[in-house]
């Protein structure tokens, strides 16, 4: 489709390739050839007689042009995003769409899971991409190449669009076999024992319970740390370690392997997860009836 003059295809083609800065990505992300998208190029700097993209070693340099025509070009791409979504029909028993979530393997255990299971025959050919939370999903979420994150409120960005899914509580998990879970736990017995921190992404950033635990960085015995919250109760069977987890996840552990649980001997506040999306998707009824299930769901856990 043309509207004076410019081929409107060419714009999704600019988009991509002033964030990219690269013709192979942009490729990639558009799932299409690298000659294709090096054709589309050349045509946008004939239509605006500017080079646009300039090969600087092994990435390329926007243009002053296309610096000013970046923003428009991003704005145009949500502004039809809003078009599409709000004049779409989505029905959840014939739809074929893919969905792309970013969200913790806690979540991922804990919700995800029971909504692939609902989704069987209430929404058979739904498709989900679960990509993994960190420095890049917010921008990710930003130019519309995840739906949905979903994570703690202390980690929204100001002025986020998110709703509150669910309220979480944590309680204190290890092996079944260990003595000091044979009773509730004392804050001395807490501190006294060994203990598996989970410690997020390449950073090793503190996580919601972590945070909280601030406190007693001084006494605790953190003996080892862990990236991801599922691998945390498995390191845990057949020592005298423990490790602070969320209720609904260390539940799904107690019920499948030889572990137990006591409650926190200490406050911690809840843990709120919200689901946060992009702004330019609240008209679009396939990401509503998704965050609807996905609430639905959550609140019987």
């Amino acid at each position: 489709m043309r509207f004076k003059g410019l081929d409107l295809n060419l714009v999704v083609a600019l988009d991509a390739l002033l964030e990219a800065r690269s013709v192979s990505r942009a490729a990639e992300r558009l799932h299409l050839s690298q000659p294709a998208l090096s054709a589309a190029l050349a045509r946008l700097r004939v239509y605006f007689a500017d080079d646009l993209l300039v090969p600087l070693g092994r990435t390329m340099v926007p243009t002053p042009l296309a610096e000013e025509l970046q923003p428009l070009a991003r704005q145009l791409m949500e502004d039809a995003t809003v078009f599409i979504g709000t004049s779409n029909v989505f029905d959840p028993t014939t739809s074929r769409r893919r969905f792309r979530i970013g969200t913790s393997d806690y979540i991922t255990t804990v919700l995800l899971s029971p909504a692939l299971r609902a989704m069987q025959s209430c929404a058979p050919h739904i498709q989900i991409d679960v990509y993994p939370t960190g420095p890049g999903i917010q921008d990710k979420l930003d130019r519309g190449e995840v739906d949905l994150v979903i994570g703690p409120e202390i980690y929204l960005p100001t002025g986020a669009s998110a709703e509150l899914l669910f309220e979480e509580r944590h309680v204190v998990i290890g092996w079944n076999g260990n003595p000091a879970l044979n009773q509730p736990l004392t804050l001395e017995a807490f501190l006294d024992l060994g203990q598996v921190a989970v410690r997020i992404g390449m950073d090793r950033a503190l996580s919601f319970a972590e945070d909280h635990m601030r406190r007693f960085a001084d006494q605790r015995r953190i003996e080892v740390t862990t990236t991801q919250f599922t691998s945390a109760p498995m390191m845990l069977i057949g020592t005298s370690r423990v490790s602070v987890l969320q209720s609904r996840l260390a539940r799904t552990f107690v019920e499948q392997l030889p572990l137990a649980m006591q409650e926190l001997p200490f406050e911690m506040p809840a843990l709120k997860e919200f689901v946060q999306f992009n702004r330019t998707r609240q008209g679009d009824t396939g990401i509503r009836w998704l965050m609807d299930l996905l609430r639905r769901l959550s609140s019987a856990g």
